[in-house]
């Protein structure tokens, strides 16, 4: 595991980190956050990997999740008074307002520490948000994404305003860094059953060299 990185070089302000573990996982037909791709729930995996390059860590969940979260993990409870996947990433932005947030999707399975640093060292504090690009697409990725203090108080200027509160389509016209990872993989999302059996044929190929 790599070190964590001075964020007092990298960065001109703190960074905490949220792993977004409260949807409903429906396509999947059971929580995402709890699946296990490396030894412990994904949720706890991918909150122990931002450990190591943010200043703290959350996981936002369900108040309904609460229980099946271990003991030491910190949390941010949904407030449901957000739209659509704004709703974790907003509700993490009110208790801590002047924080920049490096924020994870639970269905990234690929993801690694070499990605995060990437994404961290590349950022640009002057600009709303840093997100890396979808391969396919270009488009950025909204739940692989830091977003400064200053661009989340654009985005509830945005919900308010629009009523299809997509975090894609509000990244697509603000201000943001566009970053290209160096493993397109890393962004794979795992949705569904046959997801789920692709992630596993995969790291089975590379764990076996």
């Amino acid at each position: 595991m790599k070190p964590k990185p001075n964020t007092q070089i990298v960065n001109q302000s703190e960074l905490f980190g949220l792993v977004l573990s409260g949807g409903a996982s429906s396509r999947m037909r059971e929580d995402k956050g709890i699946i296990d791709y490396h030894g412990v729930p994904q949720r706890e995996y991918l909150y122990q990997l931002l450990k190591e390059v943010c200043d703290d860590v959350f996981l936002s969940a369900r108040e309904s999740q609460l229980p099946t979260i271990p003991h030491g993990f910190n949390t941010i409870v949904d407030q449901n008074k957000f739209k659509g996947p704004f709703n974790g990433i907003l509700s993490a932005h009110v208790v801590h307002k002047n924080m920049a947030w490096l924020v994870l999707a639970c269905d990234l399975p690929f993801m690694d520490s070499d990605a995060l640093l990437q994404l961290i060292e590349q950022r640009n504090p002057k600009k709303c948000a840093t997100a890396f690009a979808n391969p396919k697409t270009g488009d950025p990725e909204p739940l692989a994404c830091i977003y400064e203090p200053d661009g989340l108080e654009k985005a509830l200027e945005f919900l308010n305003d629009s009523n299809y509160p997509s975090p894609k389509k509000f990244l697509m016209n603000i201000d943001i860094s566009l970053i290209h990872p160096k493993d397109e993989l890393v962004l794979f999302n795992a949705n569904s059953p046959s997801d789920y059996d692709f992630v596993k044929k995969k790291l089975a190929e590379q764990e076996s060299g």
